[in-house]
């Protein structure tokens, strides 16, 4: 965390029974960075615990470039009795933003845990390999005897292979396209910026992720997915409200 910390950023944490799909109440949620007494909170009847007021570095930090970390990040633990406790890694803060993180808990009899949840800075201030260069402009998908639409349509799911497109070892995700593209969006603009600039960068990865679904970018080259998370996907990550 920064040292000086000047404003506030808002924290709601939803927790899910990941084996059936129902909130999850009277989870515990344990801060690292907060001192005892005020670092734990509980969930409602919703699985979500009240709106939590966090220090974050002044929103200035995010609006220009060569400036010091424009977030916060705070680590907690999430455990609820019969489920296998999770912990969520580097949850970012903004100032005056609420940043929502869910998390789905497995019952303590799964044989398998997901492991814990590490989020990654940013793409605007981690250090990131540069993309695999491509065609600007790229050809339509050639006729295979798949049923292809002549124009682009809003899927409901994507594909995202979370690895570089020629790790055959990297998993597959089914990720919903609107959750898709808020984690996109969490992932490569700050939340504080302008409204115009953030519609405008939106905009944008709507329209590059409906290029990979349209010409089928991918799986014209024989792979089984949409897209990969080199657009900078974070499975698992928070979002945030405008």
């Amino acid at each position: 965390m920064e040292t000086t910390q000047t404003q506030r950023g808002g924290l709601q944490i939803g927790v899910y029974d990941t084996s059936i799909a129902i909130p999850i109440e009277n989870a515990r949620v344990t801060f690292s960075e907060l001192p005892d007494g005020e670092n734990l909170f509980t969930t409602n009847s919703s699985g979500q615990t009240e709106i939590i007021s966090l220090e974050a570095p002044p929103i200035d930090y995010s609006l220009s470039p060569d400036m010091p970390k424009p977030f916060s990040t705070y680590n907690v633990t999430i455990s609820a009795n019969g489920f296998i406790p999770t912990e969520v890694n580097g949850i970012q803060i903004f100032a005056n933003t609420l940043a929502i993180q869910n998390v789905n808990l497995l019952p303590l009899e799964t044989e398998e845990a997901e492991g814990n949840i590490n989020i990654d800075d940013p793409t605007l201030w981690g250090d990131f390999p540069e993309k695999i260069p491509e065609e600007s402009e790229k050809e339509l998908p050639p006729e295979t005897g798949f049923v292809v639409l002549d124009y682009p349509v809003i899927p409901e799911y994507i594909v995202v292979h979370d690895g570089s497109p020629n790790d055959s070892s990297a998993p597959n995700y089914y990720v919903e396209f609107k959750s898709y593209i808020k984690n996109v969006a969490s992932c490569e603009i700050y939340s504080t910026w302008p409204d115009a600039a953030i519609r405008a960068n939106v905009l944008v990865i709507i329209s590059f992720t409906l290029n990979r679904v349209f010409t089928e970018w991918y799986r014209n080259r024989g792979k089984n997915f949409t897209i990969t998370s080199s657009t900078e996907y974070v499975k698992k990550r928070n979002f945030y409200t405008l």
